[in-house]
């Protein structure tokens, strides 16, 4: 079903793949876009038993495309070093493929939201429940369900 890496001797481990997303902060999710254009957008996250999710508004380009179409990739770069004299780039990077939905569940809501505030601002935690109820009503968290995931990495990639 899924392509097999080309390149397998750069081929990481899973460990890797599920190390490079707890560290990371940003990736990129690719979905099916308006008249079938893809549509990659720049998002925040938390990767959670073998689930992405990702927070958002209730409206817009990335909600209709998840609506529209189920199938989703997400890539994150966890290095990207050049190598100029060496006409090439060390890298380290993760691709998931997965089937996305609309969590609207406000309890199922709020316990995603508190992972992804801990991740990015674990220091204001007692904050969370408050920031939550101010945007509650407008808030939908997307949940990736993984279903294939490689890491990849070139000779002398950095951590």
């Amino acid at each position: 079903m899924f392509r097999e890496i080309r390149r397998v001797k750069q081929l990481l481990p899973k460990e890797t793949a599920k190390e490079i997303l707890d560290r990371n902060t940003s990736g990129t999710l690719a979905l099916l876009g308006d008249d079938d254009y893809p549509y990659a957008v720049p998002l925040s996250y938390v990767y959670i038993n073998e689930k992405l999710y990702f927070h958002s508004a209730k409206n817009g380009h990335k909600i209709d495309a998840v609506k529209k179409y189920e199938k989703a990739s997400f890539c994150v770069i966890d290095s990207d070093q050049i190598v100029p004299e060496k006409f090439t780039t060390h890298y380290r990077s993760v691709i998931a493929f997965g089937k996305v939905r609309l969590i609207e569940d406000v309890e199922e809501m709020r316990s995603i939201a508190t992972a992804l505030a801990m991740k990015y601002s674990g220091d204001f935690a007692e904050r969370i429940p408050e920031e939550f109820n101010a945007y509650v009503n407008n808030l939908v968290i997307i949940e990736m369900t993984i279903e294939h995931m490689t890491a990849k990495g070139s000779m002398g990639s950095v951590m």
